[in-house]
């Protein structure tokens, strides 16, 4: 009841500033808020490199600057913070801006009303979708009407939603209560990174010259405080430290209250908000151990053995839902315990094929190009091109 009245209060003032800068004109700006980063740096880069003039704005989480620290005309924004005078600068560029990304759900546009030259622009940061969102949560069930309203409020505002795939475009029309005119489908842009680096590239000292397991697990609402890692890491160790490591890459949203690395010397490496990119991490990696996280989408792109540590399944699919039958939606095998795992990746039992087949359906349109794509697609919109993307 408080957190709704705070709410309440919170999108009234966004408002009623909105409402008073949308009286001044629009400007050619391009402002994106970013939650994650990766996607709409790769956007900026590609307006560079297509000589974009635009100027940019970048509403973002501290963890997210790092992104366009390096971009000097280029104005940033933090994002949600509490100081009055960037609450009313955020709020002046959203009214004011012509082109707007987006990479997650931001409650306040459902207190925006945009004028009709605005383009919204979803650069989703996932490929593919596991767990359901949107207004397909099975927690929104248990929502009131009016945070219901408030999401679909949030929804409607995306012109324009980018997809890698025909099945995620229509997920996307699911969750988003959105038609397939909404549906850009240029390819995700942060995959292009695959298709123009090469693992020699990526120079990661300590975990040269052995095979590298990559653990990089969801978050569990339940455990954001304090994670509990189920992976067996003693047996790992006793199985597999001397031709394997473990690289860890938790949630961000995680917390984890112990240095395993110092347990498990030269064998286990957390990389969790560590300098590296997960796309660098993949890159590296030899094999893929995760269960409800969506990076198996751009992990599939290289063709690499991927087991499915799903150790909750019933329990998560009662909490989150799933979009599928699960064992039958991913690429590899799906496992209850660290003995299973140990053991697949001894036998070396995978299915090459079944990951290529599973790439072939979420990354259709995800070939290299992507950003150019959604820079083409974007900017524009006079062009025959722009409409293939639709």
């Amino acid at each position: 009841m408080l957190r709704e009245l705070i709410i309440t209060i919170y999108l009234f003032l966004i408002k009623v500033f909105f409402s008073l800068f949308k009286l001044f004109p629009l400007k050619e700006h391009v402002l994106f808020i970013v939650s994650f980063g990766d996607n709409s740096k790769y956007v900026l880069d590609e307006m560079k490199r297509q000589n974009i003039q635009h100027k940019v704005i970048v509403h973002c989480k501290k963890s997210s600057e790092r992104y366009f620290l390096e971009y000097k005309d280029v104005s940033l924004v933090p994002l949600n913070s509490k100081n009055p005078y960037y609450f009313l600068v955020s709020i002046f560029h959203l009214a004011t801006s012509k082109t707007i990304f987006v990479d997650n759900y931001f409650g306040f546009l459902s207190a925006t009303n945009f004028k009709k030259d605005v383009d919204c622009i979803q650069l989703w940061h996932a490929s593919g979708a596991i767990k359901k969102f949107g207004l397909m949560d099975e927690s929104v069930k248990h929502r009131s009407k009016k945070a219901l309203d408030r999401f679909q409020q949030v929804y409607s505002k995306f012109n324009k939603v980018v997809v890698g795939s025909d099945t995620m475009s229509e997920i996307f029309q699911m969750a988003f209560g959105l038609t397939s005119k909404n549906i850009l489908k240029t390819g995700i842009p942060r995959t292009d990174y695959f298709y123009k680096n090469s693992a020699e590239k990526v120079e990661i000292q300590q975990l040269n010259n052995r095979q590298v397991i990559l653990y990089a697990p969801t978050y569990r609402d339940k455990e954001l405080d304090e994670f509990k890692l189920k992976l067996d890491l003693d047996l790992m160790y006793k199985e597999l430290s001397k031709d394997y490591v473990v690289a860890l890459r938790l949630h961000p949203a995680v917390k984890i209250n112990s240095d395993i690395t110092v347990e498990y010397p030269n064998f286990v490496y957390d990389y969790s908000g560590s300098k590296y990119d997960i796309n660098e991490l993949l890159l590296i990696s030899d094999y893929l151990i995760t269960d409800y996280s969506s990076i198996l989408y751009e992990y599939s792109i290289l063709n690499r053995p991927m087991i499915f540590f799903a150790y909750d399944l019933e329990e998560y699919i009662n909490d989150r839902g799933l979009w599928e039958d699960y064992e039958k939606m991913v690429p590899g095998p799906v496992v209850r315990e660290t003995s299973e795992i140990i053991n697949f990746i001894r036998e070396k039992s995978f299915n090459i094929e079944t990951i290529k087949d599973f790439s072939l359906k979420w990354n259709r349109y995800s070939l290299g190009t992507s950003s150019e794509n959604v820079v083409k697609a974007v900017f524009d919109t006079q062009s025959k091109k722009t409409k293939q993307y639709l």
